[in-house]
């Protein structure tokens, strides 16, 4: 995995922030090999991966591109609804194209007034004889544009509160669907993130994931699973930051000697490491536990341990890549060496999927 990730998503890295255009060559090399959806089982035609290699996969392709490891983490996120509450019919025509890597899924929660509170969304579906009419906004949606399908959530019974949100599965070429302008982001350029708007969208009824008022409970499950990906994320960056910090203190060459020798050198770099390896294994740990979650095993603490992953690696990249950055001292604050870029896409880990604060 990082043989490939260095050899055909590295060197796109630099370009694809630069021009904030979608890591095509990524997708490319992620699909030959079969990397860019592992976690679809077998019987939909997937690779049938664990949660813990779905984690590296997501976790190597972050040390080279940041941007590219959206491709193998928002599949899962915009299938995992689809696996947990999906009719068997739905995850047999949704899943297949995601595995054979002809589709892409993305997930369509947040709105511009309903990002923290997601529950407060007001994005509506109506049905109407066999088929449902949605209407309403998202925000924050990444990789909109580029995806095929869109898990939705949208409310169905105003009066109902969370509980009458029920979610759905959106095609792209669905009449009524449209995207905003990509948005102007401080990292994760090559990943477009854009408003997906619903305008009079007609489906098939049996597009609705789960029963009725079941959506929401759904997005919580989901999140669960898909918040240890942004942890897994978060890790790659950091360890992207921390191999090229270490490959350059030893190069570098101040006061007749490398600064790697000197001993405030040396404890940057043992905190960075310790910090690093801690998350990682938290990290590695909670995907065990999602792993067994998804095979039906009650895990009390499941909702707890992806939290806290998420938390404790977004929190442990940004400061990694900001002592990167130090490390590197002017050069690191350049475009000419990687770690201001990894700095800029770390803060991203702390703020979606659930900040922070949220997860504390």
């Amino acid at each position: 995995m990082r043989e490939l990730a260095d050899a055909k998503i590295a060197p796109f890295a630099a370009e694809v922030d630069e021009d904030a255009r979608f890591p095509q060559e990524a997708l490319e090399a992620l699909v030959a090999n079969d990397l860019h959806a592992v976690h679809v089982p077998e019987v939909y035609g997937g690779a049938g991966a664990d949660a813990l290699a779905t984690v590296i996969v997501i976790e190597e392709v972050a040390r080279a591109c940041a941007s590219s490891s959206l491709i193998p983490a928002v599949n899962k996120l915009g299938t995992v609804p689809v696996l947990l509450s999906g009719s068997e019919e739905l995850k047999r025509k949704y899943l297949a194209p995601v595995a054979r890597g002809e589709a892409m899924f993305s997930y369509a929660l947040s709105e511009a007034d309903a990002g923290s509170d997601a529950g407060g969304m007001k994005t509506r579906a109506v049905r109407d004889g066999d088929a449902w009419v949605l209407n309403g906004a998202k925000m924050w949606i990444t990789n909109a544009g580029v995806s095929e399908y869109y898990t939705v959530m949208a409310v169905t019974d105003p009066a109902a509160g969370a509980r009458g949100i029920s979610a759905f599965v959106v095609e792209k070429s669905d009449p009524g669907v449209s995207f905003g302008p990509k948005e102007r982001k401080l990292g994760i350029k090559g990943s477009p993130t854009r408003q997906v708007i619903l305008e009079d969208v007609r489906i098939p009824g049996d597009r609705i994931i789960g029963a009725e008022g079941t959506g929401f409970k759904t997005a919580l499950a989901t999140l669960d699973h898909t918040r240890i990906t942004i942890a897994a994320q978060a890790l790659g960056i950091a360890q992207g930051a921390l191999d090229f910090a270490l490959g350059y203190v030893k190069e570098r060459r101040q006061f007749g000697k490398p600064i790697s020798d000197f001993q405030g050198v040396q404890f940057m770099l043992a905190d960075m490491a310790m910090r690093l390896e801690g998350a990682r294994q938290l990290t590695y740990h909670a995907a065990i536990k999602s792993e067994r979650a998804m095979h039906g095993e009650k895990i009390p603490d499941l909702t707890f341990v992806s939290s806290a992953c998420k938390a404790l690696a977004s929190d442990v990249a940004m400061d990694v890549t900001t002592d990167a950055v130090q490390l590197l001292g002017g050069y690191g604050y350049t475009r000419e060496f990687p770690v201001e870029r990894m700095m800029r896409d770390a803060k991203i880990t702390q703020i979606y999927e659930g900040t922070n604060q949220i997860q504390r």
